[in-house]
């Protein structure tokens, strides 16, 4: 009994004795939960996707779980800014040689145009009407605009653009009138007719001139891109006149665009504002395939049928090609790896989305804070607007334009002139998916970590970023890359890159072609030739036009895709 009571003894006080370590290594373990608790993502913080996909041997359908963490990636440069754009700035003021447009302006006459399709392109045809008055030495009345096209949209200049303001602003280039005069008691009858696209100075010399000496007031119908990419530098400084400060819209809709705007930023600092273009009628011109099986293609294909020129593609050629607009989910996964994490706010301006909210669903799981018209305003606020699809269209335009960051899923006419506005007014960024290297990434990426498809993701975004300099001067649309109308500080051009630009002798080698008048024709096809240089094809960046595979015969078609 007393060896067992020794032995108790013993092991008691051993057991005093390794009290304290054991709480100590008990604390430690504590301490190392908490931290591991406190530093590991919650399970909120990634997610889980799953998607279809096609596996690029053969055309199997599989499925894939990606898993993408809520930081994204990371850029070499602040998410929000573009690198050195507080070296750039827009110029467009007319220089001293550019006479008053008292000085030039012949009397008894007169130029109107009509303008065509939704309204960004209706913008592009008002401010090259300007410029075609100039050339002309004409009297510009009012442009008119499409109230018939596929938009059926009953609104009129005033009712969309200050009227009163586009007239006085541009006073010394151009005179304005809101109407035709009177003669002998009757309103000026004008004589309508059509240039060809992309018409020269020297073409509208040549073919406009004489008839409206003839004539008196000439009407230009369906006038879009129907003034050359390419002109003399001042021509070109009309242009961002026109496009940058003498179109503004009526106050009903900067009133409400600004309510959208403030709403966005009550939510968040900074948003991003993409335009989506995943609408049912583009992916039908687009010939893509997205892996929704027979049911897609015959949805697709009625409505691919509604127009007779256009033939069914090869769609895997088209996504190669970058020609297809992304996902929404792909559209996400971009920005994710780019670095915008989930707390991101995103409006997204859109039609009808192909698919609906299955579509959407992804892009919503990578950025939970998604918004719109209908979930920022209330139903009451937008029904003035509502029954007006440029109305609509203008909204959609402010909040991108004010965004800090604006992604472009496609190169239509409210993608360029948006990104040659923000270019313009100090290079905010303008992200455009490179679609053509994106293609094989997405294709393979359930066969990478994240960590090497965001890496894969940013080297192919370099030069679609919207950063200074990504496009070489003259390439790509005016109206997206205004090149003529962008300086940049004496202290920048020292450190620029060693290929530059001088923007005034580059136009200038251009505008020589203006001797050259468009081919003749007798009925004035609706040509559309390029005017840039084969052999500089590939060597920088540029992006694929809704246009670009358009038959001339193809009207309605131009119009859905117009925005």
């Amino acid at each position: 009994m007393a060896f067992q009571r020794r032995r108790h003894h013993y092991c008691g006080q051993r057991f005093r004795r390794m009290t304290p370590v054991i709480s100590g290594i008990a604390a430690a373990l504590l301490v190392l939960f908490s931290l591991l608790t406190f530093f590991a993502p919650s399970p909120n913080d990634t997610v889980y996707l799953h998607s279809s996909f096609n596996v690029e041997k053969g055309d199997a359908i599989g499925t894939i779980v990606f898993r993408v963490p809520s930081s994204g990636g990371e850029l070499d440069h602040h998410l929000w800014s573009s690198k050195n754009s507080e070296h750039f700035h827009g110029c467009s003021d007319a220089s001293n040689k550019f006479l008053n447009a008292e000085a030039i302006t012949k009397p008894n006459r007169y130029l109107g145009i009509a303008t065509s399709g939704g309204l960004n392109q209706q913008r592009t045809g008002i401010t090259d009407a300007v410029v075609a008055a100039r050339i002309l030495n004409a009297i510009l009345v009012v442009p008119k605009l499409d109230q018939k096209s596929f938009w059926k949209d009953s609104s009129n200049f005033s009712e969309i653009f200050d009227v009163d303001w586009f007239i006085s602003y541009l006073s010394k280039d151009v005179r304005i009138i809101k109407q035709l005069p009177r003669k002998g008691g009757k309103t000026l009858n004008a004589y309508s007719m059509r240039v060809p696209r992309k018409c020269n100075e020297r073409c509208y010399i040549n073919r406009i001139s004489p008839v409206l000496v003839k004539k008196h007031a000439v009407q230009l119908n369906k006038f879009d891109y129907r003034l050359s990419n390419r002109l003399d530098t001042e021509y070109q400084k009309l242009r961002c006149r026109v496009n940058y400060h003498a179109l503004r819209f009526t106050n009903p809709i900067p009133a409400m665009g600004k309510k959208l705007v403030q709403r966005m930023r009550m939510n968040s600092k900074h948003y991003i504002a993409l335009h989506l273009r995943f609408e049912p009628d583009m992916l039908a011109f687009s010939g893509c395939d997205y892996g929704g099986g027979e049911k897609e293609q015959k949805e697709l294909g009625a409505i691919r049928r509604r127009w007779k020129t256009l033939h069914r593609s090869n769609p895997d050629k088209a996504r190669r090609q970058g020609k297809c607009p992304l996902t929404p989910e792909e559209v996400g996964l971009m920005l994710r790896a780019l670095g915008y994490g989930s707390d991101v706010h995103i409006y997204v301006a859109s039609g009808e989305v192909y698919g609906g909210e299955e579509t959407l669903a992804p892009l919503k799981a990578l950025f939970p804070n998604f918004h719109s018209k209908d979930t920022i305003a209330t139903k009451k606020e937008i029904e003035p607007f509502s029954k007006f699809s440029s109305r609509m269209a203008a909204l959609d335009f402010i909040v991108c334009d004010e965004s800090d960051v604006f992604v472009t899923n496609n190169n239509g006419n409210m993608a360029k002139i948006l990104a040659g506005r923000r270019r313009y007014f100090g290079h905010k960024p303008t992200i455009r998916p490179n679609a053509k290297k994106l293609y094989r990434l997405f294709l393979s990426r359930s066969n990478l970590t994240w960590e090497a498809f965001a890496s894969s993701v940013r080297t192919f975004q370099k030069g679609f970023m919207g950063e200074p300099k990504e496009v070489r001067p003259g390439r790509g649309g005016f109206h997206e890359n205004p090149s003529t109308c962008i300086c940049e500080d004496a202290k920048m051009e020292k450190i620029s890159s060693p290929i530059k630009y001088e923007k005034d002798n580059a136009t200038k080698k251009i505008t020589t072609n203006n001797d050259l008048d468009v081919v003749d024709d007798s009925e004035w096809p609706d040509i559309d030739d390029h005017d840039d240089h084969s052999d500089e094809k590939g060597m920088f960046n540029e992006t694929i036009s809704d246009y670009d595979t358009i038959n001339s015969e193809d009207t309605e078609l131009e119009e859905i895709l117009s925005d």
